[in-house]
């Protein structure tokens, strides 16, 4: 995680204070806001257990509109990413391009190891998830969850995969590299940056119920410990990945909800 310097005057505080909430007013800080809505939407019209949380969506009822609509929805979700990576590299003095890919962690210097810590969280999270929504729903405090409700296409399965790349590398850039490195930086302390970063998971995951916003803290708390440890985003990034992957790759194969999103 990045150090914040040890002399910080108040016009750094405030400008590293107003990138943070650009990034997550056009990212995942307003996910979560919507997300409180449509819990809240969803608690006061039935018993959450009678909901239903569909991700991936289908965008048009026309094949080769909807693949369009499904890439560029992709593509654009990660503009906040661009602007991470801009401001990283603009705080670390505006050196070679590679700065900020390096100061996250998000870089292929260290392949195999990223990709070993990557599926040893995945096993390590996996199984749990699965075990919490089903109490969830047995709690009555979980919707159903729908990882996809695309139409079969050809092109179904390479852009739920697509779509699951892009749910990693946004939210473990923002929610845990940059949240963390810029909190730290506003002078916030570890327990508080930690705390805020898995709240902040859990609560874009609020219109899914109670139990995949706990699931999803207690998930974020195990991502900022490996973070703060090893000071790479890629081991969280192949985790992610491999977890959305086999969640909605998973479904639309098998045709049933398996739990994840």
């Amino acid at each position: 995680m990045p150090d914040a310097p040890a002399v910080v005057r108040s016009g750094s505080r405030t400008r590293w204070g107003a990138q943070l909430l650009i990034v997550l007013g056009l990212s995942l800080g307003q996910s979560a806001v919507y997300s409180v809505v449509q819990l809240l939407d969803k608690a006061t019209r039935a018993p959450l257990s009678q909901g239903k949380s569909t991700l991936n969506q289908s965008l048009s009822s026309r094949e080769y509109f909807d693949l369009a609509y499904q890439l560029l929805d992709i593509v654009f979700s990660l503009v906040p990413v661009a602007l991470v990576l801009y401001f990283v590299w603009e705080a670390s003095g505006r050196g070679a391009w590679r700065v900020p890919f390096a100061r996250l962690g998000f870089d292929l210097r260290r392949p195999g190891r990223d990709v070993l810590y990557g599926v040893g969280l995945f096993l390590a999270i996996g199984i749990p998830s699965l075990g919490l929504y089903w109490a969830g729903r047995a709690l009555g405090i979980t919707t159903s969850i729908i990882p996809s409700g695309l139409d079969q296409y050809w092109w179904t399965v390479p852009v739920l995969v697509l779509s699951a790349l892009r749910h990693a590398v946004l939210e473990e850039t923002i929610v845990v590299g940059f949240l963390m490195g810029w909190l730290g930086r506003l002078g916030w302390r570890t327990p508080a940056i930690v705390a805020a970063s898995a709240i902040l998971r859990g609560s874009y995951h609020l219109y899914q119920g109670i139990g995949p916003f706990v699931g999803n803290a207690v998930m974020g708390l195990i991502f900022c410990w490996v973070y703060r440890r090893y000071g790479r985003v890629m081991p969280l990034v192949v985790a992610h990945a491999l977890l959305d992957v086999v969640a909605f790759v998973g479904f639309s194969l098998v045709g049933k909800s398996i739990g994840l999103g």
